[in-house]
């Protein structure tokens, strides 16, 4: 089980409180996280990625076991302690401005 934190209007949009626990099959990558986030919650795609590129939307990040894994291939595995549900992959929008 892959534990997730999701920013506040993203919570608010899906519905949800608190992490999200998604059952990922096969190997841990942002891809399959997010494929199976989308999965389960519908009104969520398009948000995090372009559903036509696939690409992270420009004020979003992806964060893990204290890492930026934001510019990380969409396919390189995550940490194993995410694998593990001992520590979450989080969603983070990120901020513009001086």
């Amino acid at each position: 089980m892959i534990r997730v934190v999701l920013p506040y209007h993203l919570r608010t949009l899906a519905r949800v409180d608190g992490e999200v626990v998604l059952d990922v099959a096969g190997d841990v990558t942002q891809r399959s996280v997010l494929d199976a986030l989308e999965a389960r919650y519908p009104v969520l795609r398009g948000t995090v990625r372009d559903q036509s590129t696939g690409a992270r939307r420009a004020f979003v990040r992806f964060f893990a076991c204290e890492q930026d894994l934001s510019h990380e291939p969409p396919d390189a595995p995550l940490p194993g302690a995410v694998t593990s549900g001992a520590e979450p992959f989080m969603v983070v929008g990120a901020m513009a401005g001086g």
